[in-house]
């Protein structure tokens, strides 16, 4: 298996071991919860059975109900939310490419070291938040799968940063409204970034470079879903601000968009829709 970065990092891991027996939770002094979010409680029944009470279990998963969902499973372990800032995309067979910055975020208390110079583990006392901040930019990879651009060719064209604007615009309203405050998960503060993405062109690029170091590869995991035909994770993302905007009576006109094309997408079943900024506008 090799392991690449933006950065240049170049790792070939010689003979890794790969099992899909869940008996080995039971070895296990950590364990990453990685599925899609539709899938935790799933998990969570197989660690219950199988991991020993000494376990720490950190969700690594997008949105903000997983750790609950692992919690209500998992009464008697320490259950850690966590929150993965950078993208990841597969470059090749068993090669896996970092393609975006920032360091893994993982709610405070007594944990084993994982950090390496090429990867950095860091507590937390405000998880929460943090993943109310993740979720406000992981609002835009539907717009990216709907897109079927790379990231990097969709942040240089002013319509798709505006129309990412109104939707994190929206999104944050509904926020405030609940009275969830988002922590910071990049250089800006999370109200600022619409203002940044409003930005003309030339002076985006200037600021973002301060913010963002991102690969001309890297893509969306939304992408990735609908290109290789599984279940996105919409309604962990678009579908948790609409529940949040029904109990207030704010409007979602964006992040409804995004929602109802997604899940579109999803049932053609073919792939990324390569939609326009005006075909999203237009809910075609």
């Amino acid at each position: 298996m090799k392991l690449t970065d933006y950065a240049g990092m170049d790792l070939d891991v010689h003979d890794p071991v790969f099992r899909d027996d869940p008996s080995v939770l039971s070895f296990a002094d950590v364990i990453l919860v990685t599925v899609k979010s539709s899938a935790t409680a799933e998990m969570g029944r197989l660690i219950s059975k199988l991991a020993k009470p000494s376990a720490l279990i950190i969700s690594l998963q997008n949105g903000v109900g997983n750790t609950a969902t692992l919690r209500e499973v998992l009464p008697h372990h320490d259950v850690r939310a966590g929150m993965v800032p950078f993208n990841v995309v597969t470059t090749d067979e068993a090669t896996y490419h970092r393609a975006t910055s920032g360091d893994i975020e993982v709610g405070a208390g007594a944990m084993p070291e994982l950090s390496n110079d090429d990867l950095i583990w860091q507590e937390t006392a405000n998880i929460e938040a943090v993943q109310w901040g993740k979720l406000l930019i992981n609002l835009g990879n539907a717009l990216n799968a709907l897109s079927g651009l790379t990231l990097y060719e969709q942040l240089q064209d002013r319509a798709w940063r505006r129309l990412m604007a109104d939707q994190m615009s929206e999104a944050l309203g509904v926020l405030k409204a609940n009275g969830i405050v988002p922590a910071k998960t990049t250089a800006a503060p999370a109200a600022l970034i619409p203002h940044i993405l409003r930005l003309p062109t030339p002076i985006f690029k200037r600021v973002a470079a301060q913010m963002l170091t991102i690969d001309p590869t890297a893509r969306s995991s939304m992408w990735d879903d609908l290109t290789k035909g599984r279940v996105t994770e919409i309604d962990a993302l678009q579908g948790v601000i609409i529940e949040l905007a029904q109990k207030v009576g704010a409007p979602t006109r964006f992040n409804s968009r995004s929602r109802d094309l997604i899940k579109k997408a999803e049932a053609a079943n073919t792939g990324p829709p390569g939609l326009t900024v005006a075909e999203i506008l237009s809910g075609s």
